[in-house]
């Protein structure tokens, strides 16, 4: 039991969690690239991804594997994005510190969901069972692309938009 709950259903808390950090995540960061700040989406999706965080932490640890190790690279750049965003202002370069941390905790959550994709889904753990073959390695690929190219719309998007 965690918190109260079956391991069963506190993987689907986490899990929708996530789905609702991705999607915000996809959002906030895309309106960084368009020049807007939206004050709901970017504190739901940081919200979110640190609640993914912390419910991943929740789970029975009894070594270190590179889940929590993901999940503790995911909090070092939720915390820059946090002072950047709430602490700082996005003033001055903090806004490019900001879309850079930003793009980082989404791109690590579309990693995991990669990676949780290949090996619960019947059709893609069979494509790579292992998680070294080419399609899993081309999936993770095309995210790690896609992630860098928002990103790189975020830092070049909207010069001086700041938190409301």
């Amino acid at each position: 039991m965690i918190l109260g709950m079956t391991i069963a259903q506190f993987t689907a808390l986490h899990v929708v969690i996530s789905i609702i950090g991705i999607g915000s995540g996809l959002v906030a960061v895309q309106a960084l690239g368009d020049g807007r700040w939206l004050p709901r989406w970017q504190a739901v999706f940081l919200g979110t991804t640190v609640l993914t965080s912390v419910t991943g932490f929740l789970f029975p640890i009894t070594a270190f594997t590179p889940a929590l190790g993901t999940g503790i690279l995911s909090m070092i750049v939720l915390i820059v994005a946090l002072v950047a965003a709430y602490g700082l202002g996005l003033r001055g370069r903090t806004r490019a510190v900001y879309a850079i941390s930003a793009t980082a905790a989404l791109w690590l959550n579309l990693f995991v969901l990669v990676v949780q994709s290949f090996l619960k889904v019947p059709g893609l753990n069979s494509l790579a069972p292992t998680g070294t073959e080419p399609p899993f390695l081309i999936a993770q690929a095309l995210v790690l692309v896609g992630a860098i190219a928002l990103g790189w719309r975020a830092v070049r998007g909207g010069g001086s938009v700041r938190p409301a």
